[in-house]
């Protein structure tokens, strides 16, 4: 059986010969996050990760790339903006690979935002199917806890989710 031949540019999985420091394509970037080529040229334009450019003006990547790539992913998952992952990550070193002590200190920085949003989840998870106090009055329990929509003198929106 004849094998079929594998164009070179095909992004293959990530060469694990690359030496920890070294550099690596978009092409290899893109293979080993699971995001886009166009994409990452997007995160680039965007400030989120910076190429470095070879003398044929080929995209190059630290291997550490990754896992800024994958913080995007997990911040995006998270709610985040972009602007809000680009300031994150502004706080890390360029040129090399960010240490244990960067990320950590990122990662406290984020902590509470976290921590917020967790609250949220929590509390929506516990109160959709109840009176989230929004004033529609649809449930019977809105009639308990929400009586005439009292509630809405203190504010707009859900107020027992939101507030």
């Amino acid at each position: 059986m004849a094998s079929v031949a594998k164009p070179m540019d095909a992004p293959g999985p990530l060469d694990r010969t690359i030496p920890k420091n070294g550099t690596i394509g978009i092409g290899q970037l893109a293979a080993r996050t699971g995001v886009a080529v166009s994409a990452l040229r997007f995160y680039e334009e965007k400030g989120l990760i910076r190429s470095i450019r070879t003398s044929g003006n080929q995209r190059r990547f630290l291997r550490s790339d990754i896992r800024r790539v994958s913080f995007v992913l997990i911040a995006q998952k998270l709610g985040l903006s972009l602007t809000e992952i680009e300031e994150q990550l502004a706080s890390l070193p360029e040129g090399r690979t960010p240490s244990v002590l960067d990320w950590r200190q990122l990662s406290q920085r984020m902590r509470a935002a976290i921590d917020e949003k967790i609250t949220l989840l929590t509390r929506t998870r516990a109160k959709l199917d109840d009176c989230i106090g929004c004033g529609c009055l649809s449930l019977d329990k809105c009639q308990l806890y929400n009586k005439d929509d009292r509630m809405g003198t203190t504010g707009t929106g859900p107020r027992m989710v939101l507030s």
